[in-house]
């Protein structure tokens, strides 16, 4: 760990903590040189196995990008969806392996978005899952519609 202060690369941790939700650990540090404290903080870089076999690091705008297309045209606004990438990054942060199947992106992405906007959420469905026919889209619905009536109502 190089100083941001004098650029010396002999650093010393004076203590460390884990955040609250366990997905970073703060870190206080000096310089051996300088003497001059300063805190970092590290977080597990989440990687996504694409199934071409490559992989590449998690990128929440990308996911959310995606969400945005099934959102067009519906009552979604961008701290909605700005609010579903930070939950899904979490939910995939929270499995605890640094490195996430892509197809475990799009599992993630389903359940907020379904709470987010019905419509949004099938357009979303019949693209991930590859829906083929109505009957692929009249079965999601009524998953939907008997999912509804099991929540208890408000008011």
């Amino acid at each position: 760990m190089h100083c941001p202060y004098c650029k010396h690369c002999d650093t010393k941790v004076l203590d460390s903590r884990v955040a609250d939700d366990g997905t970073s650990i703060r870190r206080r540090r000096v310089c051996q040189s300088c003497e001059k404290r300063f805190t970092t903080v590290e977080q597990m870089q989440l990687t996504v196995l694409k199934r071409s076999g490559t992989s590449e690091p998690f990128n929440r705008d990308k996911a959310v990008s995606g969400v945005r297309k099934a959102c067009k045209g519906r009552p979604v606004d961008e701290d909605a969806l700005a609010r579903l990438g930070q939950e899904v990054e979490h939910q995939l942060r929270l499995a605890g392996s640094p490195e996430i199947a892509a197809h475990e992106v799009g599992l993630a992405i389903l359940t907020p978005l379904r709470k987010l906007d019905e419509v949004a959420y099938l357009r979303f469905a019949s693209v991930y899952r590859g829906f083929e026919s109505a009957d692929d889209f009249e079965n999601e619905i009524s998953l939907l519609r008997a999912e509804r009536q099991l929540q208890p109502t408000t008011g």
